[in-house]
Formats: structure tokens, C-alpha cells, sequence
């Protein structure tokens, strides 16, 4: 359950629950409104959410091999 809250809940509050508080902020940041800057930094740190829940659970799980199948 802590993966799926990692690798979803948290991107997903970010975005979408943060989304009417930074959109009601005139702010602009090396000249780019805020907003946009918000949901750009959302890739990058999504990414990251997804790359912790990989070190933390799924590294080191075995690859199967899709020919032995």
C-alpha cells in the first residue's frame, strides 16, 4: 500500500489537489507564471516518486523472462 501512496497518492496531490491554490497565485517565476512552473516540476518529481518506489520495493524483485513463459 505505501508503494501505490508513493508512486500515485503523492503525484496525484500535487497536481490535482494542489492545482486551485497554485492557480490563485500571481507569481511569477524567471518569467514564467508559477502555475506552469508547478506542473513542469510535476514531471521531474513524479519521476522521482516513481524511481523511489523502485529502489524501495521493485529493485529487487527477478525479471522474468518473457521467453520462459
Amino acid at each position: 500500500m505505501l508503494r501505490y501512496l508513493i508512486g500515485i497518492g503523492i503525484p496525484y496531490v500535487g497536481v490535482i489537489g494542489l492545482l486551485p491554490w497554485v492557480a490563485s497565485m500571481d507569481i511569477y517565476v524567471l518569467g514564467v507564471p508559477f502555475i506552469y512552473m508547478w506542473i513542469f516540476a510535476w514531471f521531474v518529481l513524479t519521476s522521482g516518486c516513481l524511481l523511489t518506489c523502485w529502489l524501495m520495493f521493485d529493485r529487487h524483485v527477478p525479471d522474468t523472462d518473457p521467453r520462459n513463459c
